[in-house]
């Protein structure tokens, strides 16, 4: 299980926090944390319930991870192995993660598929999505899989739908014309756009479109 004790700065002041598996005293707060991260138009029906949050600490416990600071849940990231083929890169955010269940866990698959990343809003700028990611990037590295991928959001893309396509939008937001909420973050941490998918997750903001992008593992051919 993990555990790393680090510091962040809050202003001037350096801040303990630690990253750590979450477990089922965490639930609650977990919760709260979801609807916190992700309010309406955003579907309520898709954030976590206690039955999938069972799921992930029982079938993948090391992919279940959250960053604690004073005792409060500030941040949390899922995730879980699949079976990956680059040649056939689209499918939807509920297919390849049983709608949040996890139960299609492949311990013997290739790629760590990212379910989730959550963070406060009051806990934003402060770099916990970073941090999460690059635990993740530690995972691909120790269990030697071929990459890290997953589905990003593009919230700000309902914006610009009447005047660009969404392939339109990522290459502004790549070149630095544009800024995504979700997509110069995942930029920002060294992730790579492989294709944009149709249909990815029910999101008014995204207008449905989810970008996958990929981290990969630089210790592999």
């Amino acid at each position: 299980m993990y555990r790393s004790e680090q510091f962040i700065f809050i202003g001037q002041k350096a801040v303990p926090i630690v990253i750590r598996n979450y477990k089922k005293e965490d639930f609650t707060q977990l919760i709260d944390l979801q609807v916190e991260s992700f309010p309406p138009p955003f579907p309520q029906e898709l954030l976590w319930n206690e039955k999938q949050l069972k799921n992930h600490i029982n079938i993948f416990p090391e992919g279940a991870i959250c960053v604690e600071i004073d005792g409060k849940i500030a941040s949390s990231l899922t995730s879980l192995c699949v079976q990956f083929d680059p040649a056939k890169p689209k499918h939807s955010w509920a297919e390849i993660t049983d709608n949040g269940y996890i139960t299609n866990h492949d311990a013997n698959g290739n790629t760590l598929y990212i379910v989730d990343i959550s963070v406060r809003p009051s806990f934003r700028s402060l770099g916990l999505g970073k941090l999460m990611m690059q635990t993740m990037y530690h995972i691909v590295i120790e269990k030697k899989l071929d990459r890290l991928l997953g589905g990003g959001r593009i919230p700000g893309y309902s914006k610009y739908a009447d005047k660009m396509s969404a392939e339109e939008y990522l290459e502004a937001v790549i070149n630095g014309t544009l800024q995504d909420p979700v997509i110069t973050f995942l930029l920002s941490c060294g992730r790579v756009p492989i294709a944009i998918v149709e249909n990815y997750l029910e999101d008014e903001e995204s207008c449905n479109y989810g970008v996958l992008m990929e981290w990969k593992n630089p210790f592999k051919n």
